[in-house]
C-alpha cells in the first residue's frame, strides 16, 4: 500500500492527472454552487416574509452557510461519482507509465457506463451514511470513534468501488468476481487511506484522483 502510494503522489504532476484534478474540481464545485443558488432561492421567500428589506443578503449568507456545512458533509458522496467519470483517464494515466503491457490490452470505460458507476457509488455512500448517522453521533462522546467509524465504513466503500472502476478495463464475469473475492483485503486497504484523506482538509481535494491511481497500482500489482 505505501508502494502504491508513494508512486501516486508522485505522479499526481502529470500533466494527464493534473487535467483529471481540474475537470473534477471544476465540476464537483459547480455541483454545489448550483445547491447553493437553489437554497438563495429557497430560503429568500420565507426571509422576506419575515424581515422584509434585507432579504437578499440574509438569504445570501444563509445559503452560503448551509452549502459550506453541506459541502463539508457531502464532499466524499459528490466528488467520487464525480471522479468517477474520469476514472478511466487516471487508471490509463498510471497505465502509461508503469503498466504498458497492461494499457496495451485495456478496454476503455465509455463515459456514460463510467458515470453509472459512479452515481451508484455515489448512492451506496449517502445511503450507509445516512444509515449509520444514529452511530456516529452516538460515537461523538468517545472523542475519536466517530471518525474512526466513517474512516472504516467508506474505506469499505471506496475500496469495492474504486475497484470495480479500476477493474472494469480489464475483467468482467467470473474473472471480475475471483478478482474482487482475492483482492478484499487490498482494496480494504488503499479505502482505508482514501477515506482518512477526505476528512483532512486540502488532502481531501486530491483524495478521489489519489484513491484512483493507488488502486490501479494495487490491482496489476496483484495480478502480476
Amino acid at each position: 500500500m505505501f508502494r502504491a502510494l508513494a508512486l501516486s503522489l508522485a505522479q499526481l504532476g502529470d500533466p494527464p492527472i493534473l487535467r483529471v484534478f481540474a475537470k473534477s474540481m471544476a465540476l464537483t464545485l459547480a455541483l454545489f454552487a448550483v445547491l447553493g443558488l437553489g437554497l438563495w432561492y429557497g430560503v429568500r421567500g420565507p426571509i422576506e416574509d419575515l424581515i422584509g428589506e434585507r432579504a437578499d443578503t440574509l438569504a445570501g449568507a444563509v445559503a452560503v452557510a448551509i452549502d459550506a456545512v453541506a459541502l463539508w458533509l457531502l464532499f466524499r458522496a459528490v466528488a467520487i461519482p464525480v471522479i468517477g467519470i474520469f476514472a478511466d483517464e487516471v487508471v490509463a494515466a498510471v497505465e502509461a507509465r508503469h503498466y504498458p503491457d497492461a494499457l496495451a490490452t485495456a478496454r476503455p470505460v465509455s463515459k456514460p457506463r463510467a458515470a453509472w458507476m459512479g452515481l451508484g457509488s455515489g448512492l451506496r455512500a449517502l445511503l450507509v451514511n445516512l444509515v449509520l448517522l444514529p452511530v456516529y453521533l452516538a460515537l461523538l462522546v468517545t472523542g475519536v470513534g466517530t471518525a474512526i467509524a466513517f474512516i472504516v465504513v467508506n474505506g469499505w466503500l471506496l475500496g469495492r468501488d474504486l475497484g470495480d472502476m479500476v477493474a472494469a478495463r480489464h475483467l468482467s464475469g467470473a474473472a471480475l468476481r475471483g478478482w474482487r473475492r482475492s483482492s478484499r483485503g487490498g482494496r480494504f486497504l488503499i479505502g482505508v487511506a482514501d477515506a482518512a484523506l477526505f476528512v483532512v482538509p486540502l488532502a481531501n481535494l486530491v483524495a478521489p484522483v489519489l484513491g484512483a491511481a493507488m488502486m490501479t497500482h494495487i490491482f496489476h500489482r496483484r495480478r502480476t
